[in-house]
């Protein structure tokens, strides 16, 4: 038996060998050539790419048909449940894209309507200024006379190489407009492929984690795939959480917008806060786009209004960062607002727009697992409650207790003695 167990451990050492070079030799032929790694890492994104669109996209739209499943479960003998709530969750998902789009394209066709006689005005009296600075500063203008020479320019021959380089750029041109069509095709087909696996996914969800978890617990020791499920269970409440919160605190901060904005007479309500609104699903500084566009569009209308405009956002974000998001998205997500806050600062420097979205969900688990292996650690070593207090007992030192002088006691034995 001794002898059976000391063969099954070196066939066990040698196939952790043997993979281990396998792949080492793998890593170092991909990394000796940094061309090569590009290619297969572009063929391999490409190939995953619908895939991993579906996938994320089956993720999100399963927050809302939880939801509608959780409703249906309600109405007895209801047959096709599954079928009933992937339809109503595009429909709902729909309707609100539409909603949004009814909202916006009517005020930006109103506002452009409004803005292009107004841009036009604006750019003639920044002329007229300009014109009215030129005349009353003489000596700019005699130096402008003297250092630019218009007469002797060969407008000829400029206009010769015009044409000449755009004939010559004509078939890059039409080679580049054959290249982003295929693209765009290419792009269509991934779109399509993904939308078809999110759907699937989304039916047969409960299926494919099952056959994640035998995965797993086939190929991994069963402690290593429990902390793995749990983990990925962890994760997975946190993301919906996270997206359910912040849909939440972007309908709030809409509204607070629009009613804002009415109190205080400003133009183009509906437009501004649904931008804001929509833009807002970047964490803490998605918002700041919407301004921008909203203090430009007021701007070009009143711009006394635009200055007002602006103090009331930066009001509005404070009460909104401090008080709302927090509370809103950082409670359902168990992060208080100073780790919203890094982790937006993480996200931002790592991912750009993306990381800020997704590190938020993402040190929320992170925190969570720290936290529960903080606790264990804890508990083993049998800390004093009191040392992990808001006001922890004050500690002395065992050198300073040994240089403190002698006690008055200590005194009185020795005259004693």
């Amino acid at each position: 038996m001794e002898v059976d167990k000391i063969i099954e451990i070196i066939k066990r050492v040698v196939k952790y060998i043997f993979w281990i070079t396998v792949g080492s030799i793998l890593i170092y032929w991909l990394i000796s050539d940094p061309g090569r790694y590009a290619l297969i890492k572009e063929k391999v994104s490409g190939i995953t790419a619908p895939f991993v669109f579906g996938s994320v996209l089956a993720f999100i739209l399963n927050v809302p048909m939880r939801t509608i499943e959780n409703l249906l479960a309600k109405i007895p003998r209801l047959r096709g449940r599954r079928v009933i709530a992937v339809l109503l969750t595009f429909i709902v998902v729909l309707l609100v894209i539409a909603l949004v789009f009814l909202l916006l394209l009517p005020q930006l066709s109103d506002t452009l309507k409004r803005l292009i006689p107004s841009l036009v005005s604006f750019f003639v009296s920044i002329g007229n200024e300009i014109n009215q600075f030129m005349q009353n500063n003489p000596e700019l203008m005699n130096w402008l006379a003297e250092n630019t020479n218009f007469e002797n320019f060969n407008w000829s021959e400029l206009v010769q190489n015009a044409i000449s380089i755009l004939g010559n750029s004509l078939s890059t041109i039409l080679a580049g407009a054959i290249n982003a069509i295929g693209k765009l095709s290419s792009v269509v087909m991934d779109l399509v492929i993904g939308l078809v696996f999110a759907v699937y996914c989304l039916f047969h969800k409960e299926t494919l984690a099952r056959q994640g978890r035998k995965l797993l617990y086939a190929y991994v020791p069963e402690k290593v795939a429990d902390n793995i499920i749990r983990v990925v269970r962890l994760t997975n409440s946190t993301f919906s959480n996270f997206l359910g919160g912040q849909c939440i605190e972007v309908v709030i901060l809409g509204f607070m917008f629009a009613a804002a904005m009415a109190i205080f007479g400003m133009p183009y309500i509906p437009l501004i806060s649904v931008l804001i609104a929509v833009t807002a699903f970047i964490p803490i500084v998605g918002a700041w786009v919407g301004c921008i566009v909203g203090a430009f569009l007021i701007f070009v209308a009143n711009p006394g209004q635009a200055f007002w405009f602006i103090i009331m956002f930066l009001i509005l974000q404070q009460v909104e960062n401090n008080l709302i998001y927090p509370k809103v998205v950082g409670t359902s997500i168990g992060l208080s607002g100073m780790w919203v806050l890094v982790a937006v600062g993480i996200g931002g420097q790592l991912m750009g727009v993306a990381g800020m979205f997704l590190m938020i969900p993402i040190v929320s688990v992170f925190y969570t697992l720290l936290q529960e292996q903080t606790n264990y650690r804890l508990h083993l070593r049998e800390i004093d409650p009191e040392k992990l207090s808001v006001q922890p007992p004050e500690l002395s030192s065992k050198l300073k207790n040994k240089l403190r002088p002698k006690t008055r006691k200590g005194k009185k034995k020795k005259d004693e003695e």
